[in-house]
């Protein structure tokens, strides 16, 4: 019978104590968790077009993550740009960087500007990406919305 007890307690896992305290396990290295870290050119033109097709705001989704992936923005970036940063008239996107980067300004290409044309048609309030209710998105909003889509 202690023979058994003594099995058993081999066979649970005992944590690692070192100096009185138990170690947390290692970390696994993204490396070996996944391949890579971005999605290529055609994921992200799924992305989007999936994004089209879901839900009633499917044209705002779509040029939300076409922005997103074309210049770079942070969610945080998405959620406050306003119109007011926009010159559709020249193309030019005004970005307000967050985490004290340097702003700047980026060209709009043709499908953007299709895009940014039809969504301030449809809304008119101050921000670009509204909720119905005409406030801007939560970013927790824009990760549910990716992870929807995905």
């Amino acid at each position: 019978m202690a023979n058994v007890v003594h099995l058993r307690a081999a066979k649970r896992k005992v944590p690692n104590i070192q100096n009185g305290k138990v170690t947390p396990p290692r970390r696994v290295k993204n490396k070996s968790r996944r391949t890579r870290e971005h999605l290529t050119p055609a994921e992200v033109d799924k992305l989007i077009a999936a994004a089209g097709k879901l839900g009633r705001h499917g044209h705002r989704d779509a040029t939300l993550l076409l922005l997103a992936y074309r210049h770079g923005l942070r969610v945080g970036e998405l959620v406050t740009l306003r119109w007011d940063q926009m010159d559709l008239k020249q193309g030019l996107l005004h970005v307000a960087r967050l985490k004290n980067d340097v702003p700047s300004t980026h060209p709009l290409r043709g499908p953007e500007l299709r895009a940014l044309r039809r969504l301030k048609r449809d809304d008119s309030g101050p921000y670009v990406f509204t909720t119905e209710r005409g406030g801007p998105l939560t970013t927790s909003t824009v990760r549910k919305l990716v992870m929807r889509q995905a």
